[in-house]
């Protein structure tokens, strides 16, 4: 990975509330372990943002939600507060904003992100689910900003 992004993972390892606190107790080492813990694990879900196919990640109001699969790492901030998510963009992973939106009711109605890219049609409703570049052609026209997007054509 890039200087920057190691620059950028540990300075928000550094800055969360428990290793500070283990700092100024005097628990350094430990603070360090962790903080090594900390960056190793969002170096993974740097990796899996950039590799598979159907990630992505969803900004509303509710928060910032970087989907990796069957995985997902969330957080009640925007995006501009959580530096993994914003990372993940910065490297290309497709990134829906979905707080321009103001049709509440058709948000909450849309399928969710199938993780294997497989889908199927006898399913509808609100258990449905959707490959991405489907669920990027829905939300597009309600008003979602969408930046690299799979599609190959900006919305």
């Amino acid at each position: 990975m890039k200087t920057e992004v190691l620059r950028a993972l540990r300075a928000s390892a550094a800055a969360w509330w428990r290793h500070k606190e283990l700092r100024r107790s005097g628990q350094v080492n430990l603070a360090r372990k962790l903080e090594r813990e900390t960056i190793q694990r969002d170096l993974g879900y740097l990796r899996l943002a950039t590799t598979l196919p159907q990630a992505h990640i969803i900004c509303s109001r509710g928060g910032t939600f970087l989907h990796l699969g069957w995985t997902t790492v969330s957080t009640v901030a925007p995006i501009e507060r959580f530096p993994l998510a914003a990372l993940a963009v910065g490297l290309g992973t497709p990134f829906i904003d979905l707080r321009p939106i103001s049709d509440l009711a058709s948000l909450v109605a849309l399928p969710r992100v199938d993780p294997e890219e497989t889908t199927d049609p006898a399913r509808s409703g609100l258990s449905s689910k959707v490959s991405l570049s489907t669920y990027l052609d829905l939300v597009a026209p309600l008003g979602a900003r969408i930046l690299n997007d799979p599609r190959g054509r900006q919305s």
